[in-house]
């Protein structure tokens, strides 16, 4: 069976049960598509062929031993992912795409890792970023640009934007990667998959090179929402290596989604979202989803949020006060290389984070900042009190060209101002595809209440059933 690296995780896995493909012959063909389209790609800094074919050999033997009940146990056994390389990896080379950490190996897995190996996942390869996560088209990485597979002379987004391209090239099966203020919805948005973040805590922060600890929240990058949905159940839950996860038990995130009704519920549509500089045509895909919704019997509600513009400041305060917090123990004796080896941007936002920080600013900046973030929390709350979820576009444009970092010392901010507030205020939200503009993929994005998680899968779900912007394929 040709093509295997192109199925869905769900489609992998029900193949897998029935003893129609093989581990091995998936991770093969997942290898062989690295192999052919990654050097014009450039989604991965580290593969991990031999170890990969290792893993698939013995799940084969798992599932021949045990048959399909082995899934009850392990239910992602023998499927290929790739994990953003800030996620600590027991004995594989973790970079975070910079030069500090560039020869450093973990002694020890983080928890989405641990959690995703227990499944049977068989970690394929650690995807390039924006280094340390501080960017938002991965052209700030300290080792190469990773291109959009739609288009190679555009950004695939970021931070996350390895893992983004990797799963819209079908590289892997599903990925995992991690957001702050937009780093997994930005770039699964423009690479045209499916990205997931999390509530804040819903899923540990364990073993993620910390950026901004207050707001970074790992969660799944799919070809479906689906897939979405199997690898959060897996990854959610609280964790006592990590004192900020949630207690509230995990939902099967699966049940009763292929029956989900949206008749009666309240979509709100926030007019800032619209107002804030939106590409007419994305404006128009993104009405267009709504309007399918409207057709299945959801409620389309106006409603006033803030305008996002103030999430810029705030978050630019607090990820950059809480970057110069973080990055402080990288002193090249616990971690790395000496802090030469720090690259520009990295430089750059530590030395505006400790300007917040310091004596006689940090309550004209860092604390007036937290209180603007209580009022956008609050604003939020309060819209939610009135609709299910919230909806609108994702980014305000598709996919940039290269170079366009270079245009604006706040590229990754104002390119990100429909994520940092959800972000900021710690919800839910979730990134699929709902058209295409000059063949580049537009998405449309879905926010819950807090540990609302379920609600937004359920309704994305139901918009992928009965349409198809899913199922299409960049050209490579």
């Amino acid at each position: 069976m040709s093509g295997l690296n192109k199925f869905s995780l769900a489609e992998s896995r029900e193949l897998l049960k029935k003893g129609e493909i093989s581990s091995e012959d998936l991770v093969r063909a997942c290898l062989e598509q690295i192999e052919v389209y990654d050097p014009k790609i450039k989604a991965f800094v580290t593969v991990l062929e031999d170890k990969a074919l290792r893993q698939a050999k013995r799940a084969d033997n798992l599932i021949k031993k045990r048959g399909k009940e082995v899934f009850d146990e392990k239910p992602l056994l023998g499927i290929p992912y790739a994990a953003k390389d800030n996620f600590s990896t027991r004995g594989v080379l973790t970079t975070s795409s910079s030069n500090m950490l560039d020869n450093y190996i973990p002694p020890f897995d983080a928890t989405v890792i641990k959690r995703l190996n227990e499944a049977g996942a068989i970690l394929i390869g650690k995807t390039n970023m924006d280094a340390f996560a501080h960017g938002a088209s991965t052209e700030a990485s300290d080792f190469f640009t990773t291109k959009n597979p739609w288009d190679t002379d555009k950004v695939a987004g970021g931070s996350s934007g390895g893992s983004a391209a990797a799963v819209g090239s079908d590289m892997c099966v599903f990925a995992v990667g991690s957001e702050t203020g937009g780093s997994i919805r930005g770039p699964a948005s423009w690479c045209g998959v499916v990205g997931f973040k999390p509530s804040y805590g819903r899923v540990s922060r364990y073993g993620v090179t910390a950026m901004a600890s207050s707001t970074d929240s790992p969660g799944p990058i799919t070809k479906t929402v689906k897939d979405a949905a199997i690898v959060l159940g897996i990854i959610a839950g609280k964790d006592p290596f990590d004192a900020t996860t949630s207690p509230v038990q995990v939902p099967n995130y699966l049940s009763g989604s292929e029956e989900i009704d949206v008749k009666g519920l309240k979509i709100g549509k926030p007019r800032s979202y619209f107002e804030v500089g939106l590409d007419e045509p994305i404006r128009k895909c993104v009405e267009s989803g709504l309007k399918e919704l409207g057709k299945q019997g959801a409620e389309i509600v106006d409603v006033d949020l803030l305008d996002p513009k103030y999430s810029i400041s705030v978050y630019t305060i607090l990820q950059r006060s809480e970057v110069s917090s973080n990055l402080g123990r990288l002193d090249g004796i616990r971690y790395g290389n000496t802090r030469d080896h720090f690259g520009k941007e990295a430089k750059k936002r530590i030395m505006l984070g400790t300007y917040t920080l310091s004596s006689g600013y940090y309550d004209e900046y860092y604390g007036k900042a937290q209180k603007v973030r209580t009022l956008i929390i609050d604003d939020f709350n309060k819209v939610l009190e009135r609709v299910n979820f919230i909806c609108g576009p994702t980014m305000p444009c598709t996919a940039m060209d290269i170079g366009a970092i270079d245009t604006s010392p706040l590229f990754g901010e104002l390119i990100d101002l429909l994520n940092e507030p959800s972000s900021i205020a710690g919800l839910p939200g979730v990134t699929i595809p709902c058209g295409y503009v000059k063949d580049l993929p537009v998405g449309i994005q879905f926010i819950g209440r807090m540990m609302g998680e379920k609600t937004i899968l359920n309704v994305s779900h139901r918009f992928q059933q009965v349409t198809n912007y899913h199922k299409e394929r960049p050209n490579l």
